[in-house]
């Protein structure tokens, strides 16, 4: 057992490691960094190392200096001088200030290895610094290492990481996320798709620079802004594989006089991936990798399912056919295959169950199968609850879930502190569920 918190040690690696952009007085070298933030989805590597992705990092950087200039690039990652958790009052760490460039040593997917306790985490550079969801590793045909990521914000992109390495099972992999090319989508209309890599040469950047302003890379390329990108889920009996795109209020808004943008300028209209205005809803998106390989730089995409109220809309917002009364949900977020190849999907939206969604209800976990489009119901959670997380254990026998943040009296009943909650669900015969 063991913690890790905003003071363990770790390690900065790949091109951003030992940049100007990382040094602050404490770590003159740019490479002995501490603690991991606001940490969100998780990925596992073929090789047992556990990858935890930092998300909303900006919270906990700020300045009670108020002639303090903040750099430009803070407003593309939500940085600002005044905090929600205060800690810039009290370390002076925190303080951007003192320490410009210590949000840059966050936002980063994390390598930890479970085995081993002794071991320093390591923040892996190369695969971007971003709002991370999570982290969807799989290996390529040549094997390299493929890991998918969605950044989560209005308007943001979807990640593709591809190592130069071979992945060699019982092999040295200390390398295989550190070395190799960072990719950002691009969707187009019809269908058609392509990753395209983040380089000296596409960005007019140097690498370091794409690495620590990872955004401003994918915008300078023209990816195409989503509807917030969150969990990425890879099918294990074929190739393919689904993001959540869980709403975007701001698809498509005018204000004052123009398109609505995401903090880096770029226009939110809507597009074939992203197609419908003021998103409430979200939809998930499937793609194909050219030549049944994760590797190649294009794909051929289509929306599994969009999500909407058929009992309140006739149009585009009542979803896609695949959605009915009956397992009609919102903000599709945390996705995993099990290992018969359904997909299973869980919300984290609006649960008001009133107005555009009435008869909703809390969130949930769905299973959907992606042969046919089915969606099916299988959870819902108490009031106020994102449903988020889930694994199986070993035997496929039990199915274990994260009930998160709950305003009803879960799980001990009345006059009892609602407290988040890891469930575990297993069939009345013991068969395998997963």
């Amino acid at each position: 057992n063991r913690r890790i918190h905003h003071n363990t040690p770790m390690k900065l690696s790949g091109p951003a490691a030992g940049s100007d952009l990382v040094k602050t007085a404490a770590d003159p070298n740019g490479i002995d960094c501490l603690g991991t933030f606001n940490n969100c989805g998780a990925g596992r590597t073929p090789w047992g190392t556990y990858l935890t992705c930092e998300e909303n990092f900006n919270g906990y950087f700020g300045t009670a200096d108020a002639a303090f200039k903040l750099p430009d690039d803070y407003k593309r990652y939500g940085i600002v001088a005044e905090t929600r958790y205060a800690y810039e009052k009290f370390d002076a760490r925190f303080d951007v200030a003192k320490n410009p460039n210590e949000p840059r040593r966050a936002g980063y997917v994390v390598e930890i290895d479970p085995s081993d306790a002794s071991s320093t985490p390591i923040k892996r550079t190369a695969l971007g610094r971003i709002k991370h969801e999570n982290a969807a590793v799989v290996i390529a045909r040549d094997g390299r290492v493929v890991v998918y990521m969605g950044d989560d914000e209005r308007g943001e992109f979807l990640y593709k990481f591809v190592s130069n390495g071979i992945y060699v099972p019982g092999g040295d992999t200390s390398k295989l996320l550190e070395e190799g090319t960072l990719h950002v989508a691009k969707f187009a209309d019809d269908g058609a798709g392509e990753w395209v890599a983040l380089t000296p040469e596409t960005t007019g950047m140097k690498i370091d620079e794409i690495c620590v302003f990872t955004r401003q890379a994918a915008s300078k390329v023209g990816a195409t802004t989503m509807d917030r990108p969150e969990w990425v889920a890879i099918n294990p009996v074929a190739i393919e594989a689904y993001c959540a795109l869980t709403n975007n209020s701001r698809r498509g808004e005018m204000k004052d006089g123009k398109l609505r943008a995401n903090a880096g300028g770029d226009a939110m209209a809507t597009n074939a991936a992203n197609p419908r205005e003021k998103n409430e809803y979200g939809q998930i998106v499937r793609w194909y990798p050219e030549n049944d390989d994760h590797a190649d730089s294009k794909f051929k995409w289509d929306l599994f399912c969009m999500a909407g109220n058929p009992s309140v809309h006739k149009d585009a917002f009542a979803g896609s056919s695949n959605i009915n009364e009956g397992n009609m949900f919102n903000s599709p977020d945390g996705m995993m295959f099990d290992s018969t190849g359904l997909l299973w999907i869980q919300t984290d939206g609006e649960d008001s169950n009133e107005g555009n969604f009435a008869g909703q209800g809390n969130n949930q976990m769905l299973a959907g199968d992606p042969a046919t489009g089915r969606i099916e119901r299988f959870l819902t959670a108490p009031k106020g609850s994102e449903v988020t997380g889930q694994t199986w254990s070993g035997d496929k026998r039990t199915h274990f879930v994260g009930i998160q943040h709950p305003d009803a009296p879960f799980p001990d009943g009345e006059g009892k502190l609602p407290r988040s909650t890891v469930i575990a669900i297993k069939r009345d015969d013991n068969a395998q569920i997963g």
